[in-house]
């Protein structure tokens, strides 16, 4: 567990435990434990979200389409509820996260099989998927009215107490730990981001890395959208617009570099948790909806500013160190 952790992560939480302390003292609520389950409840579609992002970051790529397939799963997940009433709710679970996963296999296809930049590619594919959501629901709304009971009540379950969208997001962020910290698929995805061309010596196939994590972060996606309109009890074309901005500011705050290679599950879930908190907070305390966008933006900006100065910093000491050894050289 000690090398889960890094100094940024520590320095992070640190962060986020004292904006908790410093709202709580403004707003007493903040600090109940209904208020800190509330937040972890509303922050668990961005946990599973960011953690699917960073894998894709981490081999130096992109994903803007990952909102446009949380609406799109989400509103076949809608239509499929009021076309089959009587349909399990596990089938329901199973076909989104099964669409989301194809909808990313076609990211990661075309990534991987047309070497197409992954930010044109999922931009592309962004503005299709949400032209589809219009297309396929003819532009109507749909409600909890069009939704069956059982579709509804799956996110207000409780698993020994704990809602179930939290037991999901733990679930989701123990599945990434394992897979990018401690088994093979992990390590390549990290010498994908940092070195790809001394990964493909030693024969890691970069294109199949893509569509493994494009595929993936789909099905992660396919399974937000299900959970999304279930809980809402609202699906409509707008579903999760922007978010994917919000997704990628969750990603940089926690430490995941944009340049691939460097990142920690820690991290990732520590920067999701400071914007959900920072969501949940500041109505709380009355703050404008637009110093909210300000603040965010703010901090995404102060993160690449760090992440960028500690990069600078390295090739600082090794341009120092071949000069002085040319001078030395040059002086014998």
């Amino acid at each position: 567990m000690s090398r889960l952790f890094a100094n940024r992560d520590f320095a992070l939480a640190a962060i986020v435990l004292a904006l908790v302390l410093l709202i709580g003292a403004r707003s007493p609520v903040f600090l109940s434990a209904g208020s800190v389950v509330g937040v972890l409840t509303d922050t668990s579609f961005l946990f599973m979200l960011t953690l699917a992002q960073m894998g894709i970051i981490l081999t130096r790529g992109i994903d803007l389409s990952v909102a446009a397939n949380v609406g799109l799963v989400g509103m076949v997940s809608a239509l499929a509820s009021r076309a089959h009433p009587d349909a399990p709710i596990i089938l329901i679970v199973v076909m989104a996260i099964g669409l989301g996963a194809l909808l990313g296999a076609v990211n990661g296809a075309l990534i991987s099989g047309f070497s197409i930049p992954p930010i044109v590619v999922t931009l592309g594919t962004l503005s299709i998927y949400r032209g589809a959501i219009f297309l396929i629901a003819g532009g109507e709304w749909l409600t909890s009215k069009d939704m069956t009971p059982a579709f509804l009540a799956f996110p207000a379950l409780n698993i020994l107490g704990v809602p179930i969208l939290i037991v999901i997001a733990a679930l989701v962020s123990v599945g990434f730990w394992v897979l990018f910290g401690h088994t093979r698929i992990g390590r390549a995805l990290y010498a994908v981001g940092g070195n790809p061309v001394a990964a493909r010596y030693c024969g890691v196939d970069l294109g199949r890395q893509q569509f493994f994590v494009h595929t993936l972060a789909g099905a992660v996606s396919g399974l937000c959208g299900f959970l999304w309109v279930s809980r809402y009890g609202i699906a409509y074309s707008d579903i999760a617009q922007g978010y994917e901005l919000t997704i990628i500011a969750a990603c940089v705050i926690g430490g995941v570099s944009i340049a691939g290679g460097i990142g920690s599950v820690a991290g990732a879930l520590l920067g999701a948790l400071f914007l959900g908190v920072v969501v949940n907070a500041l109505p709380v305390i009355n703050v404008s909806p637009f110093w909210q966008m300000l603040i965010s933006g703010a901090v995404i900006l102060a993160a690449v500013v760090v992440n960028a100065r500690g990069s600078r910093r390295e090739g600082k000491i090794i341009l120092r160190e071949a000069r002085q050894k040319a001078a030395q050289g040059s002086a014998a």
